[in-house]
């Protein structure tokens, strides 16, 4: 039996028919040379076939009156239930069709009577393409972590056939601890007395930063929660039904920005952001006057950690006030950016981490009592990034070509855009309800604004 944290009892409580709480993604690959028609078919087999599994795969969510929420593993798993085959018909096997194949895997709940994981492999793409869609709760793991177990899952040779699915491998942060009891008894109240010190320190830090921001002794020290009056297509009740597109540019353009303008990768993918989104908002009619407002997750590990859970907090972001010049957002972006980290790092992760739970309840109320259409919303979308492996990935020969993010949605956002870096590439993963008009557009917008970037900066730096 594992206790779950208050972040990831979050996910379960937060949960619904039109709101699921799980993440996944969408990988691509290559065939490899002369592989025989049955391959894609013959590796559906092959995963099927991969039945130790290991925790938290074999982890069933256990609810109860006399007990506290808890993961509780199980040998009883059906393999049936979890991995999956599909051949897209033939004509509608593009890149939209494929997309919106899996924002239909994407849009229903996960089954909680049984582990909460699973993979689809989809066959029939074109110019020797295949896919695989895998989908996991967001219990089970932050996004940062997701990323590392689905890496692991995957050989980094071309030569190497062996397969080890991600569910048979041990993952730090599940695997059983001995140690003497009064020894752990000490170590957990040491830690949970320790803890609750910074957390209550932190939270006064937290309290007297946000109060100085609103009114206005500070600028972008934090962006408050709640305070956007605006309405715009991206925010309200969150709805069923799924769409998702996606973006990508590659490392090698992002770098030559970054090195011209001493810039993070965060500033400049941001920057696009900021762009497209102001496009897509002034084609919906929406011309905002005043900064666009992100919620941004923020990773609370220590350096080297790797525990399992959620270990991230969630804070408002203030991107760049409206400009038609590129660079100077980019600079607007990474100003507030660098004030937002520095805020961060003088404040304890526990106070970070009680910040996100507080506003995240009464987000989570409001999306509950049907009021978000009412309510300002905390921002007006959710951005986190992801890093991902540097080099290509394989799977008994088969090169991952891209791997796409599909994230979850968080109260009163319609949007939510991932960003994350594989193998040369960055890719923006969108996925939206059904709602949201025209999502092919923003992805458009967002490489027309990396390409109108590009362009001001070089002009700039000429």
């Amino acid at each position: 039996m594992s206790k779950l944290s208050l972040l990831d009892l979050g996910f379960f409580i937060a949960e619904s028919a039109a709101s699921p709480k799980h993440v996944g993604g969408l990988l691509i690959f290559k065939r490899p040379p002369k592989a025989p028609a049955a391959f894609v078919k013959n590796l559906y087999r092959a995963y099927l076939a991969a039945t130790d599994v290991k925790p938290p795969f074999n982890r069933i969510i256990q609810f109860s009156m006399n007990a506290l929420p808890h993961w509780q593993a199980t040998d009883a798993i059906d393999m049936n239930q979890h991995v999956f085959y599909h051949v897209l018909p033939k004509g509608q096997a593009d890149r939209k069709s494929v997309y919106d194949f899996v924002s239909k895997l994407h849009t229903p709940m996960l089954d909680r009577s049984r582990p909460l994981w699973e993979v689809h492999v989809i066959d029939g793409l074109p110019e020797g393409l295949f896919a695989i869609y895998h989908k996991m709760h967001h219990a089970y793991a932050d996004g940062v972590t997701m990323s590392r177990w689905t890496a692991e899952g995957f050989s980094t040779s071309p030569t190497d056939m062996e397969l080890t699915p991600v569910w048979t491998l041990k993952h730090g942060g599940y695997g059983t601890r001995r140690a003497k009891a009064n020894n752990e008894l000490l170590q957990l109240t040491w830690k949970e007395v320790t803890g609750n010190t910074r957390r209550f320190l932190g939270i006064g830090r937290l309290a007297a930063m946000l109060f100085l921001e609103s009114i206005k002794l500070t600028k972008n020290a934090i962006a408050l929660p709640f305070v956007s009056s605006a309405k715009t297509p991206l925010t309200g009740q969150v709805t069923s039904g799924r769409q998702f597109a996606s973006a990508g540019v590659s490392m090698e353009r992002v770098n030559a920005i970054r090195t011209r303008t001493r810039s993070t990768l965060n500033h400049i993918a941001l920057t696009c952001l900021d762009g497209a989104l102001r496009n897509y908002l002034k084609d919906q009619g929406v011309e905002l006057r005043r900064p666009i407002t992100i919620q941004m997750p923020v990773n609370l590990r220590k350096e080297g950690e790797k525990t399992a859970g959620n270990k991230i907090g969630i804070i408002q972001v203030e991107l760049s006030p409206p400009t038609d010049d590129p660079y100077i957002r980019l600079r607007n972006i990474g100003y507030s950016l660098r004030n937002v980290r520095t805020m961060v790092d003088s404040v304890a992760p526990e106070a970070i981490e009680s910040y996100t739970i507080i506003t995240g309840l009464v987000a989570q109320i409001a999306e509950m009592l049907k009021l978000s259409n009412q309510m300002p919303p905390m921002g007006n979308t959710l951005v986190s990034n992801v890093p991902g492996p540097k080099e290509h990935l394989y799977i008994k020969g088969a090169r991952m070509e891209e791997m796409h993010p599909i994230s979850t949605l968080p109260p009163s956002n319609l949007l939510n855009i991932t960003l994350f870096s594989y193998a040369g590439d960055l890719f923006f993963g969108l996925i939206a309800t059904d709602e949201l008009p025209n999502l092919e557009r923003l992805a458009d917008y967002v490489t027309q604004a990396f390409a109108e970037l590009e362009s001001s900066v070089r002009d700039t730096h000429a």
